[in-house]
């Protein structure tokens, strides 16, 4: 549709499920912790990973989210010639405000049916970050959270250790 001209690139919506849903506007507060991670991220990891930020992944004909971070499995072109699928994503990252329970009712299902093997949820809000890992059965079978102060270890990445105040700010 964006190439038909029906939406423009600034338009913020993302296909879910077959439905055209629209996004919410991004906060400074929301903008200032997906800033945050990606320097994080992007020191921590260099060229182990290709962060994917806010930009689309295909995770069916019906489904192509924009997840705030995607960390996908190096590829030559950058995913030029077709957008990152669940193969290719080795963890997910959501930074929530207003899109909280959106992103726990919708997405991370979503996310889990598709084989995304890691999932964040930045839960701004309550100040923790909840982890999902480990997908079966449309759900993650491994679950936790990480508050001020705690250390998240990835399931999938295995140099990607960080505090949760480094990430909540």
């Amino acid at each position: 549709m964006g190439v038909a001209g029906i939406f423009s690139e600034d338009d913020r919506v993302e296909l879910i499920e077959g439905e055209i849903v629209e996004m919410s506007p991004i906060g400074k507060r929301h903008a200032a912790c997906v800033g945050r991670l990606t320097q994080i991220l992007a020191l921590l990891l260099q060229r182990q990973v290709i962060l994917w930020i806010q930009n689309p992944i295909q995770l069916s004909d019906f489904s192509e989210p924009q997840p705030d971070i995607a960390l996908l499995k190096p590829r030559d072109d950058f995913y030029e010639h077709s957008l990152p699928t669940a193969n290719d994503i080795l963890l997910l990252i959501e930074v929530s405000d207003t899109t909280l329970e959106y992103d726990r009712q919708i997405k991370l299902p979503l996310y889990a049916r598709s084989g995304v093997p890691e999932v964040w949820i930045v839960n701004l809000p309550d100040e923790q970050i909840e982890t999902h890992a480990h997908p079966s059965g449309g759900s993650y079978q491994t679950t936790g959270h990480a508050a001020r102060g705690d250390e998240l270890q990835s399931h999938t990445l295995a140099d990607l250790r960080l505090n949760a105040s480094d990430i909540l700010g």
